[in-house]
């Protein structure tokens, strides 16, 4: 899968967005990226799922943990083109974890797949409990890098970064001109 291709389906399945956007950093964008637009449809899913785990050049992992809710379709595919296991960690009083029976065996290693990297919070929030459990993160992976740059503390692969505007509310222009702000993503603040 080559990059044109990924952007060319990205925009045909409405995935991006243009408006006013509030990101679950607490920032505003005139850009969003809605993967869950692309990941609606399991062949394309499965493809990107694919193309993570083919591009991974580290260690096989145990397991792939994944951040709810973005990160739970594609996270699912990288783990079928590995071969193993998948769970994912939620948010419980605004605080990520494993819930559901989901454990983490001491010494597991495992790469935490997410939709899209923006910030990298969610990440390094589901990076927690891997350590807290014993485990070794070896990685992560997205479909789309938005973080302009701003490095993981481990190895991470993504199929498409983007450079996409993305400022503090009291920078924001299109608060100053009324525009109404949206807030699609599935974190609480």
């Amino acid at each position: 899968m080559n990059e044109e291709e990924l952007k060319a389906y990205l925009a045909a399945s409405g995935a991006f967005l243009e408006g006013h956007f509030l990101l679950s950093s607490g920032l505003h964008s005139p850009n969003y990226v809605q993967c869950a637009q692309a990941l609606k449809n399991p062949e394309w899913a499965g493809r990107m799922g694919a193309a993570l785990a083919a591009g991974w050049k580290g260690p096989k992992p145990d397991l792939i943990l994944s951040p709810a809710m973005g990160g739970l379709i594609i996270g699912h595919e990288v783990a079928r083109a590995f071969g193993v296991d998948f769970i994912f960690t939620e948010r419980e009083d605004n605080v990520m974890t494993l819930r559901r029976g989901f454990s983490l065996a001491k010494g597991a290693r495992l790469i935490i797949v997410e939709d899209v990297f923006t910030t990298g919070k969610s990440t390094l929030e589901t990076a927690a409990v891997v350590r807290a459990a014993g485990a070794e993160v070896l990685g992560a992976m997205s479909v789309i890098d938005r973080m302009g740059g701003k490095p993981l503390p481990f190895p991470s692969l993504s199929l498409l970064k983007l450079d996409l505007t993305a400022l503090p509310p009291a920078s924001c222009l299109l608060c100053r001109t009324g525009l109404p702000v949206v807030k699609p993503g599935s974190r609480k603040f």
